[in-house]
C-alpha cells in the first residue's frame, strides 16, 4: 500500500502516455490542462496560443489544429505528441497494446514489483480526482 500512496504522490510530475477519459480532443486537452492545475492565460503565455483559440479547441469548435499547436499543448502538459496528433486526426493511431505510463513502471520497478493495466488506470483516475478536489 506504502507504495501505491507513492506512487499517487509522485504521478503530478507524470508524463501521460494515453488519454484518460478521451471522447474528444476537446474534452483531453481540458482534462490534461485541469490536471496541470493550469487556466487558459496560463496555457497562452507558456505556449503563444491565444486562450481564446484554446478555449474553441476544448469546446470542439475548432476539429483539426495544427500539429504545431498540439505540439505546443503536449509539451505544456507533458503528454507524448503522438496522443494529442491522433486524438486529433493528424496521424492515424497505432493498432498496438496500450503503452505504459513510464514514470509509473519505473517507480513500480524500483520497488521490485510492476503495475497491472487495472492498478495503472486506477492511480491515474485517483490522480484525477485528488486534483479536481482541490480545485
Amino acid at each position: 500500500m506504502f507504495y501505491l500512496d507513492f506512487l499517487a504522490k509522485f504521478a503530478t510530475s507524470l508524463c501521460y502516455n494515453k488519454p484518460l477519459f478521451m471522447d474528444t480532443l476537446g474534452k483531453l486537452l481540458k482534462q490534461y490542462r485541469e490536471i496541470n492545475k493550469l487556466t487558459l492565460r496560463h496555457v497562452e503565455e507558456k505556449t503563444g496560443i491565444s486562450n481564446a483559440y484554446l478555449s474553441q479547441l476544448e469546446n470542439d469548435k475548432i476539429a483539426h489544429p495544427s500539429a504545431n499547436t498540439l505540439y505546443k499543448l503536449s509539451q505544456t502538459y507533458g503528454v507524448e505528441l503522438e496522443t494529442l496528433l491522433s486524438a486529433g486526426g493528424v496521424i492515424e493511431k497505432k493498432e498496438q497494446s496500450t503503452p505504459k505510463h513510464k514514470i509509473l513502471q519505473s517507480v513500480a520497478a524500483s520497488a521490485g514489483t510492476t503495475l497491472t493495466d487495472e492498478e495503472e488506470k486506477e492511480l491515474l483516475n485517483y490522480l484525477n480526482f485528488i486534483r479536481q478536489r482541490d480545485k
